[in-house]
Order: structure tokens, then C-alpha cells, then sequence
């Protein structure tokens, strides 16, 4: 399947306009674009523009909800529990990290919960806003939506792709970010893949019968069923109980749901639960050691001689960071992507009569 090339500028113009008309407020609507577009831009298209069509039904079916805030459900000095009230994961999660930041300056550190937020997107952006203030973070996060990742040992999906980030401020130096979804692949790679036409990497999807297969199809049938196949996880068993550990502390310690037949009431909503630690290392007395061990090690892993074929070594956040230097002026959007976020645009401008029409008149053949 063909691709297109969209101008970085203009795509972010294009998604900022298109939740301008569906109601969002300036901020919302330039956070929204600024954190998708930005995970097109590392390279993480699974978490980029492609997940509108999905937020726009999810808007129209009146589960996520625009201008929404979080709002206090308990705090207790360096504790926070946070309701996201369903609002756009974009701009509930930008503010519920400023809160946990804040509280980590007076604190030393917070341990955050953020529930019922719609979908946070790509986590690593809010390690690097904890990064930015000088914070180290970890989050643990569940996906509250159709089970899509099956347990080790099993064939049947039983919960999501529950990622888990690790964010470094680095003095002087960009940030190091670990963060991965714990099933073998996101799922919005598998989306990408299905929409190129393109099988996806072998051991990562099982089919209806549990058998291994590289056919996106099977998580995608015809109708917009459930998925018949499943995810793997990453690392068999140890990819497995990390997930299951990202469940129970994005959810069932910060008071969301972990995902069950009970609690999937909604048909097109992401939900995600969090729970955050932000700490200021400087609090633990490493200031003065900490950048020089850092750099250190790193230096120490980077002159590793290289395998055949490796044309170096990286550390988190390395690819993150080569991606946005290849994406800054133009932005990859394969044709069914793009066909599927005209559509959006025109589910928009049927609901609102505003839209800021299709972006495939933007496009141009790559």
C-alpha cells in the first residue's frame, strides 16, 4: 500500500483545527496535536495521528469527553489520587504530571494515580515532561478496552498492551526513556501493519486456534468485531507478569478498573489507569555524582565492539531522538491511515458542520 508524505507543520495544523471543531478549547486542541503528531515523530506512528478515527467515534458515542480536568479524589502530602473524569488523555495527563511534579519539588517525591483517563497516548511523553523538570518517573499503565494480549501459557486475550516507562533526566544531556507496551508488539503497530497490507513480525500475533501467524487480520475482522487472535507478550513469562503487574498498579491500586467482562461497558473508548512515581534525585544526595555515572556507563556500553551488521550501540530514547531529525519537515501516512482520518474529519464536520476537511489534500505521494 502506498505512503504519503504530510508536512510536519501542517499536520499538526490539520489535527489542532480538527479538535477545534469538534469542541476541545485552544489548550486541549494544541496538546492533543502536539503529543500526536510528536509520537509520529519518534517514530512510534502506532501512538500517532492514526489513533483519531478511534478518539473521534470514541467523542461521538459520548465516552470521551472534551474540556475536561482532573480533579483531586484523595491527597495526603507526597500521595495523590487523581480522577481523569474521562477527559482526552492528551490534556488530563499534561495536568496531572504538572500536579505530581510539583509535588515531587515539595516532597522529594509523589506517587501518583491517575484513573479514568481516555487514552494517554504514547507514556513516554510524560516521562520526558517529568525529565524536563529534572524528575525521574516510572509508570505502570493498564488499557481498559477489548482484551487484545493473551496470558503466558494461554491463546485467548485476556487484558491490553499495558506499557511501562522509565524516564532519566540527564544533566546536560538529552533524557534517557525506556518505554514499551509489554505484548511482544503495540497494537497500533498491528493496526499499521493491517492498514499497509503488510504482514507483522514474526512471534508477536496467535491466531483463533492459538497458532503463531504474521496476519494483522486476525486482531481486525470484518464488522469491527472483537479480535479472533491475540498479542503475545514480550520475554514469554517475564513480559507476562510485568504486565500483570502494570494491571494491578495502573489500576487496582490507584482505584480504576483492571480489565474484566464486568467492566467493559463502552464500545470505543480507551481508558487508562496510572500509577506514576516522580522523585528528584537530587533529594537523595546524588547531585554531584549522578550526570558523571551516567555518562559514564553509557560510555562504557557504547564501546562495546559491534555485531555484523549494527552500525552502533543506543541506548533509550536513541531512536526517539534519530526519528525526530528525520521526521522534522515531513511526516509518513500510509493510504489507509490517511483514507480512515478523512473519514474522521468528515464524521466531525457531520456532528459539528466545521472540520478542516480531509487531509489527504495535503498529501503528497512519498
Amino acid at each position: 500500500m502506498s505512503e504519503h508524505r504530510i508536512p510536519t507543520a501542517a499536520l499538526h495544523r490539520w489535527v489542532q483545527d480538527l479538535w477545534l471543531a469538534a469542541g476541545s478549547d485552544e489548550r486541549e486542541a494544541r496538546l492533543t496535536a502536539e503529543h500526536l503528531v510528536g509520537a509520529n515523530l519518534t517514530g512510534h506512528d502506532s501512538h500517532g495521528v492514526g489513533m483519531i478515527p478511534k478518539y473521534v467515534l470514541s467523542w461521538l458515542a459520548d465516552e470521551l469527553q472534551l474540556n475536561r480536568h482532573v480533579s483531586v479524589a484523595q491527597e495526603s502530602g507526597s500521595l495523590l489520587s487523581l480522577e481523569g473524569n474521562r477527559g482526552m488523555g492528551q490534556a488530563v495527563t499534561e495536568e496531572a504530571m504538572a500536579m505530581a511534579i510539583e509535588r515531587a519539588r515539595e516532597h522529594g517525591v509523589c506517587v501518583m494515580g491517575l484513573r479514568t483517563a481516555h487514552h494517554l497516548g504514547r507514556v513516554g511523553h510524560w516521562a520526558e515532561q517529568a525529565c524536563a523538570a529534572g524528575m525521574i518517573s516510572i509508570h505502570f499503565v493498564n488499557v481498559l478496552s477489548k482484551p487484545i494480549v493473551a496470558p503466558h501459557g494461554g491463546y485467548q486475550a485476556r487484558y491490553g498492551t499495558n506499557p511501562f516507562t522509565i524516564g532519566l533526566p540527564v544533566p546536560d544531556a538529552p533524557p534517557i526513556v525506556l518505554d514499551f507496551a509489554t505484548s511482544a508488539i503495540a497494537m497500533g503497530k498491528v493496526r499499521v501493519a493491517h492498514n499497509k497490507g503488510v504482514p507483522t513480525p514474526p512471534g508477536c500475533l496467535l491466531d483463533e486456534a492459538g497458532l503463531p501467524t504474521q496476519d494483522p487480520a486476525v486482531m481486525f475482522p470484518p464488522g469491527g468485531g472483537a479480535p479472533v487472535g491475540a498479542l503475545r507478550n514480550f520475554g514469554e513469562h517475564k513480559g507476562y507478569v510485568l504486565a500483570v503487574m502494570c494491571e494491578l498498579l495502573g489500576a487496582a491500586v490507584t482505584g480504576g478498573h483492571t480489565i474484566r467482562p464486568e467492566t467493559l461497558t463502552h464500545q470505543h473508548a480507551v481508558w487508562n489507569n496510572m500509577l506514576a512515581i516522580v522523585f528528584d534525585p537530587a533529594r537523595l544526595g546524588a547531585s554531584t555524582s549522578f550526570g558523571h555515572e551516567v555518562e559514564a556507563f553509557v560510555d562504557w556500553i557504547r564501546s562495546s565492539q559491534l555485531q555484523p551488521g549494527c552500525d552502533g550501540i543506543r541506548v533509550p530514547g536513541d531512536p526517539e531522538r534519530e526519528s525526530r531529525r528525520r521526521r522534522a519537515e515531513w511526516i509518513p501516512v500510509d493510504s489507509g491511515t490517511l483514507a480512515q482520518l478523512d473519514d474522521a474529519a468528515q464524521r466531525v464536520q457531520a456532528r459539528r458542520g466545521t472540520s478542516p476537511g480531509p487531509l489527504s489534500r495535503l498529501a503528497e505521494p512519498s
